[in-house]
């Protein structure tokens, strides 16, 4: 399906973008984004990709529809880290991204969160993507479950409108490519953790919990809370040296395998944690942040910490596709 066109919202550094492209196809018509670091990062990489920038402010009337529209919107109402005021919060942009959908009217939509979202706010999402007409499914997926050193639940779900097509799913892009190398690329059996399906009829359908083995070996996992990234990999010093990963040695090896490139230092001469190594934490290519000109440190980390791993998204994506009903495929077409 090379022909979809995509609009990506809250974009950041594009991981989803990454991965919906992975799975589905397509190219990007627009992007929005209205936070200085991001917008940077996104003309970086599509200079010819037009940003909207504050989705707050677009009249979708105006706007280029597309056949997929995705977004990563901000976590903060959600996040455990937060107050969690959920739809009470300022940062609830949701209704606004609900009023573009029912203006652009795209076959699909994908979306990704904090896993804490499903347990606040998520019910109002369900509601408005069924009185829009849309089947939705959705799923938690770990980091860790494609291989990656770190944990990182992410909610990611999808949401189908009646007329749309069933999408031929690509066998390149994220996925492709970490399977090429002998990476752990993820079984989409073992994936989902935590699943559901929302009625079209403004019913949201329940979260069902499903138990994934606590395989230590596979995900790297040590007992205990892992130590702060800028005490892994010390320094021997600041002249030379080798990582002294200890106990992660096995998880890092493993992300080493599948991103097929060696993990940098975890933290610079002045013993702060390296932007680079966040970026290799979250899959992603070499410089696709840290090498955007103009962008300060605290901008580079604010933007790898907003993001997903596009593998790991596009290994829900795929679970979450396979899973649909064949059925609801090009029912009204």
């Amino acid at each position: 399906m090379t022909g979809l066109r995509i609009g990506s919202v809250c974009t950041g550094y594009g991981g989803l973008d990454i991965a919906v492209q992975a799975v589905f196809g397509g190219e990007l018509a627009w992007v929005a984004d209205n936070d200085p670091g991001a917008a940077r990062i996104l003309a970086h990489h599509h200079p010819s990709v037009p940003n909207l920038g504050d989705i707050t402010t677009v009249d979708w009337h105006d706007v280029e529809p597309v056949d997929v529209y995705i977004g990563g919107y901000p976590c903060q109402p959600f996040s455990t880290a937060g107050k969690r005021k959920g739809t009470n919060d300022a940062r609830h942009i949701w209704p606004f991204i609900a009023r573009a959908l029912g203006v652009l009217r795209p076959r699909y939509a994908i979306f990704e969160n904090v896993a804490n979202h499903l347990r606040l706010g998520f019910d109002t999402v369900l509601v408005d993507l069924a009185d829009l007409g849309f089947d939705v499914e959705w799923c938690v997926v770990r980091a860790d479950e494609v291989g990656a050193p770190h944990q990182r639940r992410r909610l990611i779900f999808l949401a189908t409108a009646p007329d749309a097509p069933r999408p031929g799913l690509s066998g390149q892009g994220v996925r492709g490519r970490a399977a090429q190398r002998g990476g752990a690329a993820a079984d989409t059996a073992d994936l989902g953790h935590e699943r559901g399906r929302g009625a079209r009829r403004g019913r949201p359908g329940p979260a069902h919990g499903r138990g994934t083995p606590a395989d230590a070996a596979r995900h790297g996992r040590g007992q205990g809370r892992p130590e702060p990234a800028w005490q892994q990999g010390r320094l021997d010093s600041v002249l030379g040296g080798a990582p002294d990963w200890g106990r992660y040695a096995p998880a890092i090896t493993r992300w080493e395998a599948v991103t097929g490139r060696r993990a940098p230092w975890a933290a610079d001469a002045r013993r702060r944690l390296n932007p680079a190594f966040v970026e290799w934490m979250m899959g992603l290519d070499p410089g696709h942040v840290t090498a955007v000109s103009g962008l300060s440190r605290t901008q580079q980390l604010k933007a790898l910490g907003n993001g997903v791993v596009p593998l790991q998204a596009a290994a829900a994506l795929r679970l979450l596709l396979a899973r649909a009903e064949p059925a609801t495929w090009g029912r009204a077409a």
